[in-house]
């Protein structure tokens, strides 16, 4: 992927909701605590703690190479570990902005609010 091809850093609900919806494959990447992950998750999302990025990053690898999607409660977390996995040369990295509390208000009144 060159640069003019690479993904924008940032990704709506919406985005996310059709992704979800279509063949395509991609990687949902929750960022929030184990707690947090408890209370309200998006289904088949891989949790992996902002805390443990560092000493768990092996794990992640695999998932790393297709596109992956992260998220945490309003998008702050996610945007930092967006941004770190970029400067690790992965691309394919994209924040969902508002987190999983404007999924909840937009997308999925379901997914509990906290």
């Amino acid at each position: 992927m060159t640069e003019a091809e690479k993904l924008p850093t940032e990704i709506s609900v919406q985005q996310v909701d059709q992704l979800r919806k279509s063949d395509q494959p991609f990687c949902l990447l929750d960022v929030r605590e184990p707690d947090e992950y408890q209370t309200a998750r998006l289904e088949g999302a891989v949790l992996l703690p902002m805390s443990e990025l560092n000493q768990r990053l092996e794990e992640l690898k695999s998932h790393l190479q297709q596109r992956t999607i992260v998220y945490c409660h309003h998008g702050s977390r996610s945007l930092h570990v967006v941004m770190a996995l970029r400067a690790k040369g992965y691309p394919n990295i994209q924040n969902m902005t508002g987190g999983i509390d404007r999924w909840s208000l937009q997308i999925d009144a379901e997914v509990p609010r906290y």
